[in-house]
């Protein structure tokens, strides 16, 4: 994994670029994580993955709990993996074990020994030997190590108790990984004739296994900021490629996450550290930095200022099982943003509408007029609201194609924005618009 910033705007928003495993083409950050459930979008078919916006839409959330039930994990490992097994070999596949939608950690029943997980088939504890079993068995291009996630309301007893057990599981995560390289060297010298060419295929396996098993150190800490302080220093000492923030989208509020974030990311080492390193991150600026839970466009911002490269968000999936679409102008700045008109059947708020709507029954225009996506490009407001009133499946497949292409776009506008130098302004006209759509719907109730 090779990781690079190319730019930043005001302090800490920054620009890079990332090349990743098997993906041909680099990935600009920030960037979004799609949503999938058992690796593949909740709606969108593969057939359409061409239409969406390249080399954006190739990252994929997947979440290794998932696979649990139906194929076996032996099977998996036979065929070569996630990628050969779901027909993605372009895509990069981000293992990461919470998902926020059949995948919800579940803090009451973790304990010492794994982390405990609510899912379709009820309440599962997942060990570090049996999480590095799936990442071994499913080789992700990057994988987070095991966490105790705790919400915003947890003690600081227990809060400490998640940062222990969260370091400890990422040295056991790290020392099994190590091993699992090891063994597939050995096995492979073992059993291979000495030829050079068989020889030359072999150190070219062992390229990509380090490739691509990218390990990202899990960061915790609830809402403490002294814990996640240490945490986040802890993690940055070990040997990982990038770190993932947790914790976050389990209670806490923009206003008390943003010394949080700020924590994790800026915090000036104790006294005997200056001495010999002077000051520093507590993240080094080298390596890219994930979070889970931030979703809305405006939490996306907001970890955007404090240094966030990689959103996992599930935001997009929930858009669209509620009817939504996403309209709020991409332009750079947002300098376009239309006044609000009052309309109680609309569902809008200044960023998205209700195409379930009774008003939008008859409207023949596109979701966005000039959306280059398939959905826009060849359907109406009026089909879709048909869709949703037979309950075509479709209804979510056309949704789902607008939202994620538009989603991106604002990921697309937020990197221009910081190559220029402007983040700041862009970030807030776009909360002022919003708050000032809020506030003219307020005012029409």
């Amino acid at each position: 994994m090779k990781f690079v910033v190319k730019a930043w705007s005001n302090g800490k928003a920054r620009a890079g670029v990332l090349q990743l495993g098997s993906c041909p083409h680099p990935i600009e950050t920030p960037a979004l994580l799609l949503t999938t459930r058992k690796g593949l979008p909740v709606f969108i078919p593969p057939d359409h993955f061409p239409s969406l916006p390249s080399p954006d839409s190739l990252l994929f959330h997947v979440s290794p709990l998932h696979f649990l039930e139906g194929i076996s994990l032996k099977a998996i490992s036979n065929i070569g993996g996630l990628h050969p097994l779901l027909g993605l070999r372009d895509h990069i596949l981000v293992a990461v074990p919470r998902d926020s939608i059949i995948s919800i950690p579940d803090h009451d029943s973790t304990n010492r020994i794994g982390a405990s997980f609510e899912t379709p088939s009820g309440r599962m504890l997942i060990k570090p030997a049996e999480y590095m079993e799936m990442i071994s068995s499913m080789r992700p291009n990057l994988w987070t190590t095991l966490a105790d996630e705790v919400p915003a309301w947890a003690s600081e007893k227990r809060n400490k108790a998640s940062v222990e057990r969260t370091l400890r599981w990422l040295d056991e995560c790290i020392i099994s990984n190590s091993f699992c390289i090891v063994s597939f060297c050995m096995h492979n010298v073992i059993s291979i004739p000495t030829s050079g060419i068989r020889a030359n295929g072999l150190k070219q396996d062992r390229r990509q296994i380090q490739k691509d098993g990218a390990v990202f150190g899990s960061i915790v800490g609830g809402s403490r900021v002294e814990v996640r302080q240490s945490c986040a220093q802890e993690v940055s000492r070990r040997n990982v490629e990038g770190f993932w923030i947790g914790g976050f989208g389990l209670g806490e509020s923009m206003e008390e996450r943003n010394p949080l974030l700020s924590a994790v990311m800026v915090h000036k080492l104790p006294l005997i550290f200056i001495q010999s390193l002077h000051s520093k991150d507590s993240l080094p600026q080298e390596k890219p930095r994930l979070i889970s839970g931030l979703g809305l466009p405006e939490e996306v911002l907001q970890g955007v200022a404090a240094g966030i490269d990689l959103f996992d968000s599930t935001y997009i999936y929930h858009l669209t099982l509620g009817g939504f679409a996403l309209t709020f102008p991409l332009e750079r700045i947002v300098t376009q943003i239309t006044k609000y008109q009052p309309n109680s059947d609309s569902g809008s708020d200044g960023t998205k509408i209700n195409l379930k709507a009774t008003m939008y029954r008859k409207d023949t225009s596109p979701i966005v007029d000039n959306c280059k996506c398939y959905t826009c490009q060849n359907h109406t407001k009026a089909y879709i609201n048909h869709l949703f009133n037979v309950h075509e499946m479709l209804a979510h497949i056309l949704l789902e194609i607008h939202n994620t292409h538009h989603y991106l776009g604002f990921f697309c506008s937020i990197r221009e924005a910081i190559q220029e130098g402007k983040f700041e302004q862009f970030r807030q006209k776009f909360v002022g618009s919003r708050r000032e759509h809020l506030f003219s719907a307020a005012l029409s109730i």
